[in-house]
């Protein structure tokens, strides 16, 4: 509703805008304080025009504003004997006109912003020890972790892929693909999929289950799959092709080494467009190499690319000849868009340079990112976030948070 300043019928034409406040007794005040100071302009005009009888006269009736202070004026106060119709008819356009109060307009104005809880250290000490009476808010660390769930867990309109793909095997493309579909499954909303495309026998499941529930489970891969696709018309039925590792859902690779190499492109299009309807995000576990029959499709369909390298001179520079290589053969975007990881799956050497490795790749990529050495990584069997040290979820994080980034 609009606030109706005092005398505001007494008013000249050029009178200024109406006063905003924030509360009513800001406006109650600011409503004082204008009357006061059009009482007085008025009592000079008066006392020049009419002399001291008048003066007297407005005198008292200033006397008697300044008894009630807090009183809000209306409309129907002002003194009839001193309007003239164009004041008047100014007045009633000043408050017809006046903007609505902020604290009407936007009621949480009342209600102060209340501090993000601190978790752990010493700040997340000192709130659970006050029972939070002292917020000191979170750290810079916890300020960052926040900001990379949040990158994580942006909600898309549509479907998305990203190939994960290297020249060289046994550098941790495999459990990028498990870490990262696991950490996109544990921010996001909606599970994501990670699909097996490994030619050679590929390993994603084991990897994300354990060896040992994964043979105890009904074999389903991709090829079974493909031979039922076209009967696939909900994800229900999807399912039945399908494996879980918490929200992570995946899709095996072929074991049959007659059959595994059999993947063409046509078919894994296929595949990729029926995940698309059921899944926002899909992790495309490729073969070693970028040169077997699924590559062009995996490729065709891909939004960004994970280039999986390792701390050494020959990983490294297979990672650099990957991106050369997509670069000139049509796949110029991918390849500046690309993300390359290193793990240190090894615990190389002191002797290797890992800056100038890093030096080396960082500046044909959109981003490089280092997965430390961690035995729940290199042991090269299962996968799982509990286990994993903190700098290694960090990294996941990060390569989670950069794959969303390509895709918004």
């Amino acid at each position: 509703m609009p606030i109706i300043t005092p005398n505001d019928s007494d008013a000249p034409a050029s009178t200024s805008a109406p006063l905003q406040s924030r509360s009513w007794a800001e406006a109650a005040a600011a409503a004082d304080a204008s009357a006061a100071m059009v009482a007085g302009s008025e009592d000079a005009a008066r006392e020049d025009s009419a002399g001291g009888d008048s003066a007297r006269g407005d005198s008292a009736v200033g006397d008697a504003s300044r008894e009630e202070p807090r009183r809000i004026p209306t409309a129907a106060a002002p003194a009839a004997a001193d309007v003239t119709p164009a004041a008047s008819r100014a007045g009633r356009a000043a408050a017809a006109n006046a903007p609505i109060s902020d604290f009407i307009s936007s009621p949480g104005s009342f209600v102060r912003e209340q501090k993000p809880r601190p978790i752990g250290g010493f700040r997340g000490m000192l709130y659970k020890l006050t029972g939070g009476a002292w917020n000191l808010g979170p750290s810079a660390k916890q300020r960052e972790e926040d900001d990379l769930a949040r990158r994580i867990s942006r909600q898309l309109q549509g479907s998305y892929n990203t190939a994960v793909l290297s020249l060289k095997g046994g550098i941790g493309k495999t459990s990028t693909t498990v870490g990262v579909g696991l950490t996109l499954a544990e921010f996001r909303g909606d599970p994501p999929c990670a699909i097996d495309a490994n030619p050679d026998s590929g390993d994603l499941v084991e990897r994300a289950l354990g060896e040992g529930i994964y043979q105890k489970a009904t074999p389903r891969t991709i090829t079974d799959l493909l031979k039922n696709v076209d009967n696939v018309d909900s994800l229900t039925a999807l399912a039945r092709y399908m494996h879980h590792a918490g929200r992570l859902h995946l899709i095996a690779g072929e074991q049959d080494p007659e059959v595994s190499d059999s993947l063409t492109a046509e078919e894994y299009l296929r595949i990729r467009e029926l995940i698309s309807g059921y899944y926002s995000i899909a992790l495309t576990d490729c073969g070693t190499g970028v040169t077997h029959n699924a590559m062009s499709g995996i490729l065709q369909s891909a939004d960004n690319l994970i280039i999986a390298a390792g701390y050494a001179v020959s990983g490294a520079k297979r990672a650099r000849s990957t991106l050369q290589w997509l670069a000139g053969h049509g796949y110029e975007e991918l390849a500046r868009n690309a993300i390359v990881v290193i793990t240190d799956k090894d615990e190389v050497s002191s002797r290797v340079d890992k800056n100038a490795i890093e030096e080396h790749l960082s500046g044909i990529c959109r981003q490089l990112i280092a997965v430390p050495h961690d035995r729940g990584v290199a042991d090269g069997d299962l996968v799982t976030l509990d286990v994993l040290r903190p700098d290694t979820r960090r990294a996941y994080k990060e390569i989670a948070a950069a794959i969303v980034d390509g895709y918004v």
